[in-house]
């Protein structure tokens, strides 16, 4: 590096040092803060931090108590706290919908991620979780600049069950243990909780305690930031028919409850250790989720949460308002505070909850168990350790965000979550050196608003798919087709064909933005939206070449006709690929980065869309007609599957070792030895009948050979499918996967271990976890093996 460039790198640095510090403001709010506020026990950090909520909670009055009921939380003048916001948002980047960010003061942007399954189509825990810690650390560093607060409603780990919801893009897919593994690794990353995977800012929290800044005792409970995981439970419809997700009674029996909708909420609760749990608008089986105390409870005995149950906003009101459940508003106050609920996100319980006590219907205990919850989260974020830059992250200011490590990262998480659905006789990819023009065509191609999908803040630095492929060639150009996504005209059909003609190669841009699909608005149709199924056809019509077709969007598309279609070469789902999707696309298209995506949802034809979407249940049911629900018990068509994703080179496997036969013998309790002695033949064993299942676990050693001449990820994926004992055994279901890196012409090991009670069980129609005897097929591609579990 040259003087200049050294000199000219130390400015940058010096510049940014004095942003940060003058970002800061001089006399900023704070609880404990001296000489007056910081003589009180719950500023004490040698105390625990139940014992400083506990005497918090004390010297509080009952107005000042219910007062921060509300997530808009009143400050305490006289105790020196300030007010405090609950709600700030972080699905897929900080982001602007909560009102506890603003991108108003120093900073003016924030790293912008691929939407939530984009990203889980790379398959790819370590990618999750430097994602989730790089929305921490900048989540952090705008905290530190009065921009947003500490606690944040994400990540959404609801099971996408049905193709239309309009939310199925902020989740990670159908499969509940793909769900559960973003889950916890998001969650551990945005909290900070797994601090030796965090490089440098950890090394430096390290060395603030070795030099006693921190408590050994309270260290492990720190929190950086808190993730809320959300929607609890069984939410996944906006407003179908005359359904809307403020009233809609989801009716779950207890097999589905098991194994579908409360596995990545366990799992996130129990490995993420998220501090934050939401309970959903709907009911569950006739109960609002915010009343239904079984389920809350369950969450914090028998999962060990520790941490907030916050209500999805106003959905305490709708308890009363929308689905009738309680006559008068002070019966929904003490109905959600009493099964568990704790702050209400907007003003119910501020309005009613005095009332409610005045008439006998609830205690002060039951606010001061509430007020407990909320006050050692926001303990174990530091809220109460005085001056927050002097504290744990306090360095962290507008330098730490949209840094050159986090748009790389971006990048990388788009090139990892694209998947190639179709390349006819290997049209892609494009050589740059033999590509004198291309065509970009669609009403997504030039723009940058609906990138990321919805629950976005302000981008870094956007390009649009068309800014990112002017990089590759010499001249490219540009035709909307249609005006915007609803495509109701056919106005600009010709210009787009005359576009296309002028071109060696042609991309068109088609599927879905927000104006089809978000919040509040589920779609009727799984195909794509007005006319640009006519833009495609004509414009692969008119093209010299076969044309290559680009899918945006978080819901699924019946596109059977551009699979059939010899006129188009290529397909490319991006989906919402977030601030660097334009440069990503560019670099798969012309090769530079190999694709290995996975679909992580099933794609349905439009004839699905005559399934009532309120229904429910996961199974097939045939005396009905009805066809299941996700890969693991859909028995219908599908345009593409689960898993389903091409790459420019070819993998094959090699299974190296796997147990054929796994015995149970002397790992059962005493009830199961009597029950085998007295009856020769079992079906299945309960999970719970078993003394030890982790000394059941057993390894399958795997060989990834690339056998094509480009280098590329591939993502091994392992399925079981279990012996058909009963009615609802699911097709298959996904035990194991991992992305691996495989140079051409190499070949890589890697070895997945398997628990048979977490991985080979399924669940009876009781609700109960059980093992099946018998043999169980483990499948890798083309690959099958069976392994005998025997008593």
């Amino acid at each position: 590096m040259s003087l200049q460039l050294k000199f000219l790198f130390f400015i940058l640095q010096l510049l940014a040092l004095l942003i940060s510090i003058s970002s800061s403001d001089p006399n900023p709010q704070f609880p404990c803060q001296p000489p007056h506020f910081n003589s009180y026990p719950f500023c004490n950090t040698s105390l625990s931090i139940t014992d400083r909520a506990q005497s918090l909670i004390s010297l509080l009055t009952l107005e000042e108590k219910i007062h921060q009921l509300s997530n808009n939380a009143s400050g305490i003048p006289r105790l020196g706290i300030p007010p405090y916001e609950w709600w700030s948002e972080s699905l897929h980047g900080v982001a602007s919908n909560g009102p506890g960010v603003n991108f108003n003061g120093y900073v003016k942007a924030a790293t912008s991620f691929p939407q939530v399954l984009v990203t889980a189509a790379s398959f790819n825990r370590t990618l999750w979780f430097k994602i989730g810690l790089a929305i921490g650390i900048e989540a952090k560093a705008m905290y530190n600049v009065g921009q947003a607060g500490l606690t944040f409603w994400a990540p959404n780990i609801n099971i996408f069950r049905d193709p239309r919801w309009g939310r199925g893009q902020e989740t990670p897919g159908e499969d509940p243990m793909v769900v559960s593994a973003y889950a916890i690794q998001f969650v551990k990353g945005f909290q900070g909780g797994s601090w030796r995977g965090s490089g440098e800012l950890i090394d430096r929290f390290e060395r603030k305690r070795a030099l006693g800044g921190y408590n050994d005792d309270e260290s492990g409970d720190r929190l950086m930031n808190s993730a809320c995981c959300k929607h609890f439970i069984a939410y996944d419809m906006e407003k179908w028919k005359n359904f809307s997700r403020y009233s809609f009674n989801a009716v779950v029996t207890k097999q589905d409850m098991e194994d579908t909708y409360e596995p990545p909420f366990r799992s996130c609760i129990q490995q993420g250790k998220a501090s934050c749990l939401m309970c959903s608008y709907n009911a569950v089986n006739g109960v609002p989720a915010c009343a239904q105390g079984d389920l809350l409870q369950k969450a914090r005995n028998e999962w060990g949460f520790k941490g907030y149950i916050t209500s999805d906003c106003d959905a305490v009101a709708t308890v009363q308002e929308y689905q009738n459940y309680t006559r008068k508003a002070d019966d929904a106050v003490a109905l959600v505070l009493k099964a568990g609920m704790d702050i209400n996100c907007g003003s119910y319980l501020v309005r009613h909850t005095r009332t409610t006590i005045e008439e006998g219907k609830l205690q002060d205990k039951d606010i001061d168990r509430a007020l407990l919850n909320l006050f050692s989260v926001q303990l174990r974020l530091g809220l109460f350790d005085g001056d927050p830059r002097k504290g744990q992250f306090g360095e962290l200011g507008p330098q730490n965000i949209c840094t050159t490590e986090h748009k790389m990262l971006a990048l990388e998480a788009a090139r990892q979550g694209i998947v190639l659905l179709k390349n006819e006789k290997k049209f892609l990819p494009l050589n740059r050196n033999v590509v004198s023009s291309i065509a970009i065509i669609g009403p997504m191609a030039n723009n940058i608003s609906n990138m990321g999908g919805d629950y976005t803040g302000f981008p870094c630095d956007p390009k649009s798919f068309y800014e990112g492929l002017l990089g590759y060639v010499e001249k490219a150009s540009y035709a909307s087709g249609c005006s915007d996504v609803p495509c109701d005209s056919d106005a600009g059909f010709n210009d787009a064909i005359l576009t296309a003609k002028k071109a060696d190669f042609v991309v068109v841009v088609a599927g879905l933005d927000l104006s089809q699909e978000t919040e509040d608005h589920d779609r009727a149709s799984l195909l794509l939206p007005g006319k640009q199924m006519a833009l495609v056809s004509s414009v692969a019509a008119a093209s010299k070449r076969p044309i290559i077709l680009v899918l945006t969007g978080g819901g699924p598309l019946d596109v059977s006709f551009a699979e059939g279609d010899r006129n188009i070469a290529s397909i490319l789902w991006v989906g919402y690929p977030g601030e660097a999707g334009g440069k990503a696309l560019a670099e798969v298209i012309f090769g530079d980065f190999n694709p290995g995506g996975r679909l992580p949802m099933t794609w349905y034809p439009e004839s699905f869309t005559k399934i009532a979407m309120n229904d429910m249940n996961m199974r097939a049911n045939p005396f009905r007609g009805y066809p299941g629900r996700t890969y693991r018990f859909y028995t219908g068509n599908r345009v593409y599957g689960f898993g389903q994703g091409l790459s420019y080179t070819k993998f094959t496997y090699k299974l190296l070792s796997a147990p054929r036969t796994l015995s149970l013998s002397g790992s059962f309790t005493g009830t199961l030895t009597e029950k085998i002695l007295h009856q020769r033949e079992l079906d299945y064993i309960h999970v719970d009948e078993l003394t030890s299942c982790d000394s059941l676990s057993f390894y399958v050693h795997i060989s990834v050979a690339n056998v094509g001449d480009r280098d590329g990820s591939h993502v091994v994926m392992l399925f079981s499918r279990a012996p058909k004992i009963f009615e609802g055994t699911p097709e298959k279901q996904l035990i194991a996967f991992d992305r691996v890196h495989t140079s051409s012409y190499g070949s890589t090991e890697t070895s997945i271990i398997v628990n048979p009670c977490d991985h080979l069980s399924i669940v009876d129609k009781h609700g109960k976890r059980i093992l099946p005897l018998g043999e169980h097929l483990l499948t890798l591609g083309d690959l099958e093996h069976s392994v005998s579990i025997v008593t």
